[in-house]
């Protein structure tokens, strides 16, 4: 073990990535999660379906990066509530698609406001450029993670 190397995790990008992920996410949670009853993962499935109605669980767990076992117990949850919808699919009749229910796109209208509020608050210590720099670092590093990922 001595001459293997040593991870420092404060410094390990990965690690950093994850702790801000859940900082930011915990934080703006706790604007919706009581007023709401809705969790990060359910909250995170409403916002894909906001943006792109009539997914599958599948496809909804491909374009959030979670889980399949994440995303389905939230599906189950919201449907549940009634925030969102399924139904069959009329191309594919055994596949199932999700969208808003009315409830669901209400909740989600009152959501944003408090999410964009949380996401400028934590921006506003970069000044522009260094807001531009980031939006460029995270689509490259995001581009590298996806091409990876397809070789693993």
């Amino acid at each position: 073990m001595n001459d293997t190397p040593r991870l420092q995790l404060d410094r390990f990008l990965p690690y950093r990535l994850s702790v801000l992920s859940n900082l930011v996410s915990s934080a703006i949670a706790g604007s919706y999660s009581s007023r709401f009853g809705i969790s990060i993962p359910e909250w995170r499935v409403m916002a894909v379906l906001a943006m792109q109605p009539e997914l599958s669980a599948a496809q909804v767990a491909e374009r959030t990066a979670m889980d399949k076992v994440a995303v389905s117990r939230a599906v189950s949850s919201l449907l549940e509530k009634g925030s969102i919808e399924r139904s069959v699919s009329p191309g594919d009749r055994r596949r199932s698609i999700l969208k808003l229910s009315d409830e669901g796109a209400r909740i989600y209208r009152e959501v944003v406001p408090l999410a964009l509020r949380h996401e400028q608050s934590l921006l506003d210590v970069l000044d522009a450029a260094d807001r531009d720099a980031l939006e460029r670092i995270l689509d490259t590093l995001l581009g590298r993670a996806r091409a990876l990922g397809d070789h693993t």
